[in-house]
């Protein structure tokens, strides 16, 4: 092996410095430089895209009050319109209410009328019918034909003296 022989040592130390100086200098002045350009250039950029993005993050805050406000605004307004419409329908609903209680009363009111009517039209078919059979009665147990106008005063008072129904 050449390396170990010690006649070469000499020439190996000098081509060493030689070789080394040569790329010291190569490596100073042409590799480190463009190095520190890529870096510095690297460095820009990184500080450029952080100055973005906190310009993006600003743009995004605003962005984020400004629709906050909106949606506010807008559930607002949404609670005022709704406000507005319970309080039309619950006033269209007390007229309809008011318009149907009326018409009920109305109705109640003829039905009860036509009701007392023809209580009082069966009352006196009741009566008539009495005494048509209180004739007949006495004329079979009799034999003999009674006075109609003696038969319905005797009718006519039983009737006036018998307890009424209730609610009359």
């Amino acid at each position: 092996m050449p390396q170990l022989d010690v006649n070469t040592f000499l020439p190996q130390v000098v081509w060493l410095v030689i070789t080394f100086t040569a790329l010291f200098l190569l490596m100073w002045r042409v590799a480190v430089p463009r190095i520190a350009d890529v870096l510095e250039a690297r460095q820009r950029r990184i500080e450029d895209n952080l100055d973005k993005a906190q310009e993006s993050k600003k743009e995004a805050e605003e962005t984020l009050a400004a629709y906050e406000q909106a949606m506010n605004e807008a559930r607002a307004g949404a609670n005022t319109h709704i406000a507005e419409a319970t309080a039309r329908m619950s006033g269209e609903a007390a007229e309809r209410e008011a318009e149907l209680a009326l018409d009920l009363s109305a109705r109640i009111t003829a039905t009860e009328d036509e009701i007392a009517k023809a209580v009082n039209d069966a009352m006196d078919n009741i009566r008539v019918a009495t005494i048509e059979v209180t004739a007949a009665v006495l004329e079979r147990l009799t034999g003999e034909a009674p006075a109609e106008k003696s038969v319905a005063k005797a009718v006519a008072k039983a009737l006036d003296s018998a307890p009424k129904p209730e609610g009359r």
